[in-house]
């Protein structure tokens, strides 16, 4: 078909336009007949945002996308250009993607009543069938639909009254293709109003023109909750607009944001190949984010995004990185220290509420990171809590006597592994827990899970701990009460 170039040779070769929506319902149905996947790297929607998504196109719906950030919105409406047809005709030179066949410009009109079937007809592809604008409030009418042009008038020699002086806006220019709208609610009231016509009628009006131009468009919006800021909403008339909302949300399980995690992480193969990252420690990245959404001090109603596990995760490869590079070692393995180097990430990640902004963005990071430690701690090792409720004997009481014997641990964040696994290997009973209640891990990991033993133990108050200026110290808690503390220095 792209060896066609002229509108005489279009209508030949027996082409049947058809409208965008009609496009994507045609290419669904036959991915759907052949159990093709439809949205390629979306993970966790398989079963209730993707089926929305096929029921609205099925429908020949514009949708709405409301949801959380950090939920794949726009990666979702960006890959629908993958139901488009892979090429459609359209009149060379037309700004609104005219159909050759059903022109709908001024322009096209006027060049197919003056050249007929020799009016020149080009290929648009469907990676081109796709426009985006990020709704603020300074965006204004003539930046979505358009304006009178008066240096057009002036260049063409044209009165105000004539339909070629118009500019149109983006979203005429847009003619049969994808439109979204990020962030509607930002989108002035007035500004909304302004696309009542273009959903229901599909036509657009610029200034005093009698306009009748039926666009063609598949409009995707994305929103947050209304109730997210209080910088806007959805006019009530809009939303009624709009066929479908469908409602986006976050990794439902553990598993499945580990998977996202490690899909969407930015590692280059050296990274890959020289640091090893252990199930415990990605496992704790996730459930930092778990407990970011319902955490007491972040506002709930602006979501933990996605993106705070993906930053974190790639802080804490960086960390065991710098230290590698630092000691001039071929490999190494990321520690549970580490995760000092992903509070920056989970800083700019979360948004607090009055009493968390009194407590400070860091304070509560490294909150963050503990309660995921107690918290993942059970689900492995026995409670201390409900053993000393239920007067049981603690399997960790040799460690805890270790302890309580004047000793200590200092783990220092940059030590060279030799020395790491040698500061751990002091407490013998560490390797009596780990093999009894987490058997079957690597060297590697068996390290890491006795280092993550002694921060949940002081995370459970079993044993004191003190930040040092470049690392951490562990020693007996009645101890530690006692001792004055060295404060909250850099850990880097």
């Amino acid at each position: 078909m792209k060896d066609i170039k002229t509108l005489g040779e279009l209508k030949r070769s027996g082409y049947k336009s058809k409208t965008i929506k009609n496009e994507l319902r045609d290419n669904l149905i036959s991915r759907l007949k052949k159990n093709e996947k439809i949205f390629d790297g979306i993970l966790g929607y398989e079963d209730t945002v993707i089926p929305d998504i096929e029921r609205a196109i099925l429908s020949r719906h514009n949708m709405n996308l409301l949801g959380l950030r950090g939920q794949a919105k726009t990666r979702i409406a960006r890959q629908m250009t993958e139901l488009l047809d892979e090429y459609i005709p359209v009149v060379a030179g037309s700004e609104l993607n005219d159909d050759p066949l059903m022109p709908v410009s001024r322009f096209a009109t006027d060049l197919i009543r003056e050249k007929g079937d020799e009016t020149p007809v080009t290929w648009l592809h469907r990676s081109e069938r796709y426009a985006e604008k990020l709704a603020t409030p300074d965006v204004s009418v003539a930046d979505l639909i358009g304006d009178v042009d008066p240096i057009r008038a002036a260049n063409l020699k044209l009165s105000y009254g004539d339909e070629r002086v118009i500019h149109f806006g983006i979203i005429p220019r847009s003619n049969r293709c994808i439109f979204v709208i990020n962030e509607l609610p930002d989108l002035q009231p007035r500004i909304q109003v302004a696309l009542f016509n273009i959903l229901q009628e599909g036509d657009i009006q610029i200034r005093g023109f009698k306009l009748r131009i039926p666009l063609d468009i598949e409009f995707i919006f994305t929103a947050n909750p209304e109730d997210y800021t209080n910088r806007g909403s959805i006019v009530t008339p809009l939303k009624d607009r709009i066929g479908s909302q469908i409602l986006t949300h976050y990794p439902k399980s553990i598993e499945l944001s580990k998977q996202i995690t490690h899909q969407e992480a930015k590692l280059n193969s050296e990274q890959k190949e020289k640091i090893e990252v252990g199930e415990l420690l990605k496992t704790l990245i996730e459930q930092i984010a778990f407990e970011a959404r319902s955490s007491e001090f972040v506002d709930n109603k602006s979501g933990v995004s996605a993106r705070l596990t993906i930053s974190a995760y790639e802080n804490l490869v960086s960390t065991a990185e710098r230290r590698m590079l630092l000691n001039g070692e071929e490999k190494t393995f990321a520690r549970i220290s580490d995760l000092s180097g992903a509070v920056s990430a989970i800083n700019g990640k979360i948004e607090l509420v009055y009493e968390g902004e009194q407590e400070g963005a860091a304070m509560v990071a490294q909150g963050l990171i503990g309660k995921a430690m107690r918290n993942h701690f059970i689900s492995i090792f026995p409670d201390p809590s409900k053993l000393k409720k239920k007067k049981q004997t603690s399997p960790y009481q040799k460690v805890l006597d270790w302890f309580s014997e004047n000793n200590e641990v200092d783990l220092l964040i940059n030590d060279v592994e030799r020395t790491y696994k040698t500061v751990l290997d002091q407490i013998p009973a560490l390797d009596e827990l780990v093999k009894q209640y987490a058997p079957g891990l690597s060297k590697n990991e068996r390290y890491v899970m006795k280092e993550f033993v002694l921060h949940a133990l002081a995370e459970h108050s079993q044993i004191g701990k003190a930040i040092l200026e470049r690392g951490i110290q562990f020693k007996d808690l009645f101890g530690s009460v006692f001792s004055p503390g060295t404060g909250e220095e850099d850990l880097n």
